[in-house]
């Protein structure tokens, strides 16, 4: 199905799309159906059907793709919609369900900051066997709990270029947080709270400068898979070509978990310089599943960054 169809199609059209009803549509088409759809779900005029665009998009959890799963939890928690919230537990407690979508299911309740999740949230937090799903409770909890706090009401936060709505906000913005040194240090202080971290993390992204995207890179050293593919996300919304060859490195490296070495590769698309497109191809065949599909659609999204068409969404 081409792109024509897909920005003129209806929601049931998109939801086919999406859910692959004939079978027969390749990954990039369904995701850019899922961005679409996405649109239509945080739209606040007609909130009815946008509804019925999310549970359209929760309908996709019952796919194989890893990938195209973990993308559909990640665009629900975008939506600034609670509707969106049952979909997304009911997957956090889906043991069936793999890390990599479970995570993103958590981290998601944490942007829609919905407090019913909280007790949920906490009993993962502490009882989970994987290290990625604790994490992400961790992160939720804290992003919920300062979303509805007294800082939420007086922090002075810098307008971000950025429209996602992030695990963390970034840290305030004063003289001390703007020393790329010092954020450096609390990037990577493993004895700092993981939220306190990832605020850091997102103070840098929004400096946006070199120096801050070279200080960022030093956070793939973390032990931690989900740190250092939150890293790999915000690169691929910087889209510095500084950043590239931290990403190649990263994608090269199979000892890295795949939630890691996916989000490198669509960093890479989204950067999408002339050295980024041979290395993609490079991994249309890799032995893990997820990097492979997301070389397809960080291809994509390179075609589309290297034309003249709408900007392509930002994946996660």
């Amino acid at each position: 199905m081409s792109e024509i169809d897909i920005e003129s199609a209806s929601l049931e059209q998109l939801r086919d799309i999406l859910n692959n009803k004939t079978s027969n549509i390749t990954l990039a088409h369904r995701f850019r159906a899922l961005f679409n759809l996405k649109s239509i779900g945080k739209e606040d005029e007609d909130r009815t059907k946008a509804r019925k665009a999310i549970s359209y998009i929760a309908d996709a959890f019952a796919d194989d793709s890893e990938l195209l799963k973990h993308e559909v939890a990640y665009v629900l928690g975008q939506t600034k919609d609670l509707f969106a919230a049952p979909y997304l537990r009911d997957v956090l407690i889906d043991t069936n369900q793999q890390i990599m979508v479970r995570h993103e299911a958590a981290e998601a309740l944490g942007a829609l900051g919905d407090k019913e999740s909280l007790e949920l949230l906490q009993d993962y937090f502490v009882n989970d066997p994987a290290l990625e799903i604790r994490q992400t409770c961790e992160l939720a909890i804290e992003r919920i709990k300062w979303e509805n706090s007294e800082n939420f009401k007086t922090e002075k936060l810098e307008k971000s270029l950025y429209e996602s709505i992030d695990p963390a906000p970034p840290l305030v913005t004063d003289e001390n947080n703007s020393k790329i040194e010092k954020l450096q240090h609390i990037l990577n202080d493993q004895q700092k709270p993981l939220f306190e971290r990832y605020r850091a993390m997102f103070r840098l992204r929004d400096i946006g400068t070199d120096e801050a995207c070279l200080a960022l890179a030093t956070g793939f050293a973390d032990p931690s898979a989900l740190f250092k593919h939150e890293v790999a996300y915000v690169f691929g919304q910087l889209c510095n070509p500084v950043t590239v060859p931290s990403l190649i490195k990263v994608l090269k490296d199979e000892s890295e978990a795949g939630m890691v070495r996916h989000e490198a590769a669509e960093a890479l698309g989204s950067i999408a310089t002339d050295e980024c497109l041979p290395v993609l191809r490079s991994f249309l065949n890799d032995e893990e599943q997820v990097v492979r599909d997301s070389a397809i659609v960080a291809l994509d999204m390179y075609e589309y960054e290297n034309s003249n068409e709408l900007e392509y969404a930002t994946v996660k």
